[in-house]
């Protein structure tokens, strides 16, 4: 509330003395906002309803019935996505405001029952087989679609969330089962190759105005995943020379980001891209010193540890006040 205005306004006879002394009052003494405390209640609630159904379920499977279950998990899907049909505004390939709070959960709730019913199918009946990637690529599309026509952040997370299943499977789980899990180079390359599609679909959908408003949560996945990926590769080869290459990955793909963030003056990014470059190079210059058996490399090490983490912070404070500048 600009109090300023009401003065001048008051001061310009064009307001009486009551009106001010109301709106100085509201100034002073704020309604309490419980919009985030709601909405965490909300979720919360979506969450343990679906928790509770399961254990419920699982208690008391040989008594109820598997057909039954299935009914009934159909028909709390089917109910939420008619209510969705019903109140949801018409698509558009822009940001569309939810006709309400409640709407947005329902949406979810409905979402997680269907995860539940397909993921319940395919437990107790095989209907899709021993194909596991298919249990998981039909879900994955339908939340992308849902996630699109809908316009819903949270199920968009979702979606990307059974994308990243769907690629772990396809690498052949088998296989790494039957490795103990030595070797972990095809789920590194997975996770590349899926992190730098995530940041091309962010870009894509700002580039071609898509759900622009999209692009937050393709980067936000896309950029802990590629970057996560890359370290990983270095420490699995850091003995080979292409554990360097890995390493060099990270300041690459970091100056792209870091472009975009100024553009889109998001301190965020910026903040989780320095950050990633940061342990890449103080893994580098930590594992050259102690390779190099000098009596001084402790001490070093420590001294790089200070140096840098002060240079990081003040790093960060003429960052945030460039993008304030912009």
């Amino acid at each position: 509330m600009n109090i300023e205005l009401y003065k001048k306004l008051h001061d310009e006879g064009l307001i009486t003395e009551e009106t001010l002394k109301k709106a100085v009052y509201k100034h002073n003494n704020p309604l309490l906002s419980l919009h985030w405390e709601l909405k965490t209640l909300l979720y919360l609630g979506v969450t343990l309803l679906s928790t509770g159904l399961g254990i419920l379920i699982y208690k008391n499977i040989d008594t109820i019935g598997h057909q039954f279950i299935l009914l009934f998990i159909a028909a709390i899907s089917t109910g939420c996505f008619y209510y969705c049909i019903k109140n949801r505004k018409p698509f558009n390939r822009e940001q569309v405001k939810s006709p309400g709070s409640l709407y947005d959960y329902v949406l979810l709730l409905g979402c997680l029952s269907m995860l539940s019913f397909l993921g319940y199918l395919q437990f107790q009946y095989l209907i899709f087989g021993t194909h596991y990637g298919m249990a998981t690529l039909i879900p994955m599309l339908i939340l992308f679609y849902i996630a699109y026509e809908f316009d819903h952040l949270g199920v968009l997370s979702m979606a990307i969330t059974n994308l990243a299943i769907w690629m772990g499977i396809t690498v052949s789980p088998i296989g790494m089962v039957a490795d103990s899990f030595k070797n972990t180079t095809p789920l590194i390359y997975t996770g590349l190759f899926l992190g730098l599609l995530l940041l091309v679909a962010g870009y894509c959908a700002e580039h071609y105005n898509f759900k622009k408003h999209f692009k937050f949560t393709y980067q936000n996945f896309g950029l802990n995943i590629s970057f996560i990926s890359l370290l990983s590769g270095y420490f699995n080869d850091s003995s080979y020379l292409l554990g360097y290459l890995w390493l060099i990955g990270v300041p690459i793909l970091g100056f792209i980001l870091y472009r975009d963030a100024l553009k889109n003056k998001s301190f965020y990014f910026l903040l989780m891209i320095i950050l990633y470059v940061y342990i890449a190079a103080s893994t580098f210059v930590i594992s050259w010193l102690i390779k190099s058996d000098s009596s001084s490399a402790f001490v070093l090490c420590l001294l790089y540890l200070i140096g840098s983490a002060i240079y990081f912070v003040t790093l960060l404070i003429s960052l945030n006040k460039k993008i304030k500048a912009l």
